[in-house]
């Protein structure tokens, strides 16, 4: 499957020159996560977009974040969640620290049961 890294890398600098986004653990936001390689999650459409899961913030310029997928999965590497009336997947597997810059539109915050219960997930998988 070839990759259109160059249209990637024009969104990822238009995005460089945005303004840190403040933001909270707990929320699920639309984040410009680009082209990756290989396996790795990419984002979807012509921004390079898919939802992500605020996991911890540092600061107000870096946060740890897990992917979502839209598939129901739940496995080792997923965990199943419904947030917004949606259900999907975190995918655990895919936890990244990256800048709040990458943040675009804020969808909702997961409710704090199922969060607790995908920390939970995550500290399992990470061992």
């Amino acid at each position: 499957m070839n990759k259109d890294f160059d249209s990637w890398n024009q969104i990822k600098k238009k995005v460089q020159d945005r303004k840190d986004i403040f933001c909270n653990a707990r929320e699920i936001w639309w984040c410009a996560l680009g082209l990756n390689v290989g396996s790795e999650e990419d984002g979807k459409n012509e921004l390079f977009e898919r939802p992500i899961l605020i996991i911890k913030v540092f600061n107000h310029q870096m946060i740890r974040v897990a992917p979502l997928t839209s598939k129901q999965k739940d496995d080792a590497h997923h965990f199943a969640i419904t947030y917004d009336g949606r259900s999907g997947s975190i995918i655990l597997s895919q936890t990244k620290t990256i800048s709040t810059k990458r943040l675009s539109r804020k969808l909702c915050r997961l409710d704090k049961t199922q969060f607790e219960l995908v920390v939970h997930a995550l500290q399992n998988a990470l061992i």
